[in-house]
């Protein structure tokens, strides 16, 4: 396991960051076994949110039980859009989400916190001042925004540099070998996929700023639990939301040469779609959620596949097969 320095969190973070928004978690079942083995796997990292439903609560109590707090980088996030989704960026709603965190998971602070949606009718500025009064009170260190664009992150991080205050350090938006074709969640979501957000993945190249990439394995697209061969067979292994984000004919022709490449190298799809991840020149974090220990292993495994920019722009339909002999 590549272990990373983030600007502010005290600890090195994982490079793959073990994510908690699964049906297990969120229903508050029993996850010690497979936290138990993500510990042991090197997985340092815990990606959870306010909206969760009993995620945090479960992270929390496994921690505790383990006496690890000093070992773990906990990332959650507040700030989700609210009833009919209003939207829930302002002091009050921030304030509640991290208070209401910071108890389900029983600690002091929270080592990344980001705020989940952005609202660019607030001015950047006026979040970096409460972010940093949150720092300062001690709840939390390292902060940033899940589903920003680079806009608005270079905004509030100008405002912060011009202010002599923390700035934003983090970023998750949506990242992945499939391209994410619909936003199935209600509107607000952000991702760098695709040829339309080229731009997007330039500027996290040239500036390196840690990417922590949620639905980076397509939603179970590439789980190995269905081949490119049967697509029918997806509608009984993908639930319903992911379904509407990836399945449609493109992801499919990504699944079927993640599918050849991996019988080269003697791995699985789902690896070769975690090690994509790490070919792209960016600080990539793969978010990896999942309630097999197997599956698991294998993605940790993926991180030391070498995965060439040719490979690569095959893979995301981009160039054409390095394998086949001329």
């Amino acid at each position: 396991m590549e272990y990373v320095n983030i600007d502010f969190v005290d600890k090195p973070v994982s490079r793959l960051i073990f994510g908690t928004s699964t049906p297990l978690m969120q229903k508050g079942g029993d996850a010690t076994a497979l936290l138990d083995r993500a510990f042991g796997l090197g997985v340092t990292a815990f990606d959870t949110a306010r909206c969760y439903g009993k995620a945090e609560e479960t992270l929390g109590a496994w921690v505790r039980s383990r006496g690890n707090r000093e070992k773990i980088v906990i990332q959650s996030k507040g700030g989700i859009n609210g009833f009919l989704w209003r939207s829930r960026i302002r002091e009050r709603d921030i304030r509640y989400d991290l208070d209401k965190s910071l108890a389900a998971l029983g600690t002091d602070h929270i080592d990344i916190y980001l705020l989940h949606r952005d609202d660019k009718r607030v001015p950047a500025g006026d979040i970096v001042q409460l972010l940093n009064s949150l720092a300062s009170d001690g709840k939390i260190r390292a902060f940033g925004g899940s589903n920003w664009t680079h806009e608005r992150i270079e905004a509030a991080n100008e405002y912060a540099y011009a202010h002599g205050l923390r700035p934003f350090v983090v970023s998750s938006p949506n990242y992945g070998l499939a391209v994410m074709m619909k936003d199935p969640w209600g509107g607000g979501l952000v991702t760098v996929t695709g040829g339309k957000n080229e731009a997007e993945r330039e500027w996290y190249a040239r500036t390196q700023m840690p990417l922590a990439a949620w639905s980076c394995i397509g939603g179970g697209l590439f789980s190995g639990r269905f081949t490119s061969k049967d697509p029918s067979a997806a509608k009984r292994c993908m639930a319903l939301l992911y379904r509407k984000a990836f399945l449609y004919p493109q992801n499919i022709e990504r699944l079927a040469r993640a599918e050849r490449l991996a019988a080269r190298k003697n791995v699985t799809p789902v690896m070769i779609a975690v090690a994509y991840l790490l070919a792209s020149g960016m600080n990539v974090f793969p978010i990896v959620g999942t309630t097999n220990a197997a599956h698991l292993e294998s993605c940790v495994k993926a991180l030391d596949i070498h995965i060439t920019k040719e490979e690569a722009a095959w893979l995301d339909l981009r160039g054409d097969d390095p394998g086949e002999e001329g």
